[in-house]
This record gives structure tokens, sequence and C-alpha cells, in this order.
């Protein structure tokens, strides 16, 4: 009989759950409003894309697009300033990460903090205050390094070196102490601690942070636009050329749209990273 009853209480909760109604619908509306503001206007530029300036729709625009020299020297632009800025913000904001989380000194929580707010700034500040320094009547009057593609690398090393820096600090805060302290127990030494120990352990977190880095960098614009550097032309820069200068807006779209299948790219690769930090640090815990 007591069986009998508590197979009878562990059904009802299940029962109930299933008679409970499905409130799926509730989310039709967000989704129709996304669906309106983000993919009605991106079907309308592939649909753009594939109409000529004569009406005829295909391929030709695309074709046209793709095998001329200047997008193929503003695609390779583009991706080799991206790759150049995330190299050099993993680097920088691995080094900031490693001295605030490990090295004990007055005031790094305050650098911490001073690094953040450059997150809260607009990238054309940035390129703002470098002109003031390495401009042509500048502090340092190194004009023409400061139009040139070094100067708008390390403009961008600048702005985007916190985006890397936060998920290190993060990742160094969950480093084991004890850990550390068996390994120079065994005479191991700061650099192959360093090595074996604390950077294995935030390589996801550095990972995920570096494909953010990237996938800003390459879609960056005010930079770019602002310091005005000779003969850099990214795909952001021929977008804005092609659309609002001389008014081809099928080209301009035939662009975008790989502009925009690049950042979607990107977008995943970062998501599977950050997923699998997320899973090693359930894991670890």
């Amino acid at each position: 009989m007591t069986g009998l009853a508590l197979a009878t209480t562990a059904a009802a909760p299940a029962r109930r759950q299933e008679k409970r109604p499905s409130r799926g619908w509730l989310l039709l509306p967000p989704v129709l409003g996304l669906l309106g503001f983000f993919g009605y206007p991106l079907v309308l530029v592939v649909l753009q894309s594939l109409e000529s300036k004569t009406g005829e729709f295909g391929l030709s625009v695309w074709l046209d697009v793709l095998g001329s020299a200047e997008f193929r020297d503003a695609a390779w632009k583009t991706v080799a300033l991206a790759l150049g800025a995330t190299a050099g913000c993993v680097v920088l904001g691995t080094f900031l990460a490693l001295v605030i989380a490990f090295v004990p000194f007055p005031g790094a929580r305050t650098l911490s903090r001073l690094v953040d707010t450059v997150l809260a700034f607009p990238s054309f500040l940035i390129a703002l205050a470098f002109t003031f320094i390495y401009g042509g009547a500048g502090i340092l009057g190194a004009g023409g390094f400061l139009y040139s593609p070094f100067g708008i690398l390390l403009a961008e090393i600048t702005f985007y070196t916190p985006f890397v820096m936060r998920p290190a600090l993060a990742a160094f805060g969950q480093v084991s102490s004890a850990q550390m302290e068996v390994a120079a127990s065994l005479g191991a030494k700061p650099g192959r601690v360093l090595r074996q120990v604390i950077l294995p352990e935030a390589l996801p977190s550095l990972a995920s942070g570096a494909c953010l880095t990237m996938l800003l960098a390459m879609n960056e614009f005010g930079i770019v636009l602002f310091l005005g550097a000779k003969d850099v032309t990214t795909l952001p820069m021929l977008v804005y050329g092609k659309g609002i200068v001389t008014f081809d807006f099928p080209q301009a779209c035939v662009i975008a749209v790989v502009n925009v299948l690049f950042s979607l790219a990107l977008y995943g690769t970062y998501r599977r990273l950050t997923k699998g930090g997320r899973r090693a640090a359930v894991d670890q815990a």
C-alpha cells in the first residue's frame, strides 16, 4: 500500500506537467520583431546585391566585385589589419593581465579600472587622441607614422586591448594557487609555471577574447575613417565609398554581404570557444 501511494504521488506532478499548456507562442512577437528589424533589411541588401544598375537580376555584380583588384586589396588589408591588431591585443592584454593578477603592486586595481574605461570610449576618440600625440602638429609630430597602416594598427591595439585583458583577468583569477605552489615546490621556474600551468588554464578565454577582437577590428570604421591613412582601404571603408561617395549601391551591397559573412564566421568561432571555456570552467569546478 505504501509503495502504491508513493507511486501515485510521484505520478501526479508528471500528469500535471503534461497537462500544462505550452507557452511557446509568447516567443512569436519578439521573434517577428527581430526578423523585421534585422532580417528584412539584410534580405533587401542581398536582393540589391543581385540586381545590376540596368535592372538585370543575377550574379553579374558579384562577379565584377569579387574579380576586381580593388576588392581583393581591401579584403587583404582588412584581414591583415585585423590579424595584426588581434596579435598585438593578445600580447599586450595578456601581459597586463598577468601583471595585475600576479604581481602585487600599489594601484593594480586602479590600473585595471583605467584600462576598462577605454571600453566606454568611441573608437574615433582614440584616433583623435592619437592625432594630438602623433599628428603633424601634435606632441611628437610624427604625422607620417600616424597616417600609415602602422598608425591605424597602433590605434586599434590601444582601443581593443581591454577586450582581451578582461577575459584574461577572469581566467587568471580562477587558476588554483595550489597548482602553482606545487609546481614551484617541484623546482619549476616562474617561466615554466607560466607556460605549463597558468597559460593553459587561460587559453580558452584568451582564444575567445582574440576572436572577439578580430571580429571588432575587421569591422572597424571610425579609426580608419578619422585617421584617413593613405592607401588604406578596408571593406567597411569600401562599402562607405561605393554607397555614399559613388552611389553604386549594388557593389556596396555585395561588399557588405561579404563582410557580414566574415563576421558571422568569426562570431560562430567566438561562440564555440566561449562555450568551450565555460565547459572547462564547470569541469574544473
